[in-house]
């Protein structure tokens, strides 16, 4: 219900805790009767480990999402740039989202060191294309598109994890002297933990990226050679002779 957006975050994570709370006492108080039963002998162990079983079947969520909590930092935007420089789109949700939690260098480092600039000798339109290929891939939702120019292009696009968090992806593409450089950004737009999806998506994408790219390079291999005309006409310098 909250990935199909019938319900908010807060009625989720109300709904959450006390599914929590209801699993972690059925499997208390069938260990109590377990107990109890070892020592009367009286009959009821079949309900007992039954109650044992789906108590802690629904505690696994948990468990999961405790072990992502002390495995990663506690954070809820990450970027490889300046946020000014990746804006989120304004949308009612993003107006209320709380304020986020980010990294410092130094962690930002250690937590997600392959999340950083990229730069690749294409065009910054063609690195515009192969981007949005590769966010139609991961079926995410394009808010914004800004194709770049003589501006820096830029790309918003809307995330719903599996469990029904919205979370925001922004692209920043621009030129530099040897063809194209791109940021990311993503940032959890409700959530007050990201339990690492945001720094893993950064990570993930642009690994599928450097892949992309070096494929297109790849594929056109007179992409970056000088034109046939251009040669012929540059000036020819003649060396002296002694």
């Amino acid at each position: 219900m909250h990935r199909l957006g019938l319900i908010s975050s807060n009625v989720f994570q109300i709904a959450a805790l006390i599914a929590g709370l209801v699993a972690a006492l059925a499997v208390l108080l069938a260990g109590v009767a377990l107990l109890r039963l070892w020592f009367t002998g009286d009959h009821g162990w079949r309900n007992c480990f039954g109650a044992l079983f789906w108590g802690l079947l629904c505690l696994v969520p948990f468990a999961w999402h405790a072990q992502l909590a002390w495995r990663y930092p506690h954070v809820t935007d990450v970027a490889t740039a300046s946020t000014g420089l990746l804006p989120l789109t304004f949308e009612p949700d993003t107006a209320r989202m709380p304020n986020a939690r980010m990294l410092s260098r130094e962690d930002h480092l250690r937590s997600f060191p392959s999340a950083l600039t990229r730069a690749y000798p294409i065009a910054p339109e063609e690195l515009h294309a192969l981007v949005l290929r590769l966010i139609a891939q991961q079926g995410w939702d394009v808010r914004f598109d800004q194709v770049p120019s003589e501006f820096s292009g830029r790309i918003n696009a809307r995330v719903t994890t599996l469990i029904g968090w919205r979370e925001e992806v922004v692209f920043g593409i621009s030129t530099t002297p040897t063809g194209s450089k791109i940021d990311m950004r993503s940032a959890s737009i409700g959530a007050a933990h990201d339990f690492g999806s945001n720094g893993n998506r950064i990570m993930s994408f642009l690994s599928s990226l450097d892949n992309e790219v070096t494929a297109f390079i790849r594929d056109n291999p007179s992409l970056n050679q000088p034109d046939a005309a251009d040669e012929a006409e540059s000036p020819q310098v003649e060396m002296g002779g002694a």
